[in-house]
């Protein structure tokens, strides 16, 4: 039977409706993509919290999880973006990224709260990071971080490790530490027993820390503290979010409210009072540039291995063609990973793309 051009028309266009609906995100980042320069978007600064340290972030510690089930967690990792095991126990495990980085992930008590987290569903949580910085002389350290309002606590572990917990802004836990703990234990091989891998591994290698999305109640507050404090850049101040760059670590996209917003409610950093766009400050989800990259065989490998693969260019523009280009899977706990494309050389590309212009790269 002949089937009526028009019908083939319709059919044709649904399925081009339908592949653009799968290579495209579901929304730009940011409340401001669509509406720069309204009152709700201002993007004026605020003033810093303190005098700068002049301290430099050199090295990433550790970003710590909380994770119903540890050695699930370890095992996806280690599958998909090729991490290793550096120490395993029952509810604590040592991971290496690469030779730069370092997660951990510890069992959460049934009763804690990490185990609903944000969404009711969500059975992991950031508790906090760690990076250490220089110049490093702990009593100058402390003295600093006192003179600044600061209480920082000690944890020394009497061989050469030497480091201060702060809370910034929301009340978030932050290290800061002298490199000389996991930054250090990086620099020789593990010895422990690579985890039994839920399927097959990808053979990529996670090569750069894309972004820590991290919701604050007052994203220009939290943004002000981190630049004052630990020297991180600014890029693009997008009127919700503003992405500040960790020296030649990585980058954070912290986003929230906007105290310049006429609508903005100020609260208390320890109240339990939602942050941001919803939920508590927290770590919402962590995007690692992988290598090699793929647009095509990334999401194949993903959905290969019964893994979701949501598209996000950022500025919603389609992957193929996009500066920005990532994916979005789920991990064994319940958590929001991202997979991107992003390298040290091509770190601008996600705040160029929030702009409502785009514009060339800047030097660096």
């Amino acid at each position: 039977m002949r089937v009526p051009a028009l019908v083939c028309a319709t059919a044709l266009a649904g399925s081009l409706l339908t592949l653009a609906t799968l290579t495209r995100t579901v929304a730009a980042q940011g409340r401001c993509f669509h509406a720069p320069g309204t009152p709700a978007c201002n993007t004026g600064t605020v003033p810093p919290p303190f005098a700068a340290t002049g301290w430099k972030t050199t090295a990433l510690e550790q970003i710590t999880f909380r994770v119903a089930n540890p050695q699930a967690e370890s095992a996806f990792y280690a599958a998909v973006m090729g991490w290793t095991v550096r120490t395993s126990g029952t509810d604590h495990i040592v991971m290496d990224v690469g030779d730069w980085g370092t997660v951990i992930f510890t069992r959460a008590a049934a009763s804690s709260a990490s185990q609903t987290a944000v969404n009711g569903r969500v059975r992991a949580t950031v508790d906090g990071y760690a990076f250490a910085i220089t110049p490093w002389n702990a009593r100058d350290v402390e003295a600093a971080l006192r003179a600044r309002g600061l209480s920082p606590v000690p944890e020394f572990d009497g061989q050469g490790f030497e480091s201060f917990h702060v809370k910034d802004p929301d009340g978030f836990d932050l290290q800061l530490t002298n490199g000389a703990g996991h930054a250090r234990a990086r620099r020789t091989p593990a010895a422990s027993t690579p985890p039994a891998l839920p399927f097959p591994a990808t053979g990529w290698r996670t090569v750069w820390l894309d972004h820590l999305s991290y919701n604050a109640h007052d994203y220009k507050a939290s943004t002000a503290f981190y630049m004052a404090l630990l020297g991180w850049q600014p890029t693009y101040d997008e009127g919700s979010q503003h992405e500040l760059l960790i020296g030649d670590i990585g980058d954070i996209i912290i986003r929230g409210g906007n105290p310049l917003a006429p609508s903005f409610t100020p609260v208390s950093p320890t109240a339990a009072t939602p942050a941001g766009a919803g939920g508590r400050s927290h770590v919402d989800h962590i995007s690692w540039g992988m290598a090699p990259w793929d647009t095509d065989k990334v999401p194949a490998a993903l959905k290969a291995r019964k893994l979701s693969a949501r598209p996000d260019t950022s500025d919603g523009s389609e992957i193929h063609t996009a500066r920005y280009k990532s994916y979005h899977t789920t991990t064994p706990n319940g958590y929001n990973l991202q997979i991107s494309d992003s390298t040290r050389d091509t770190r601008l590309h996600l705040s160029e793309a929030v702009k409502p212009r785009r514009t060339a790269a800047r030097p660096r």
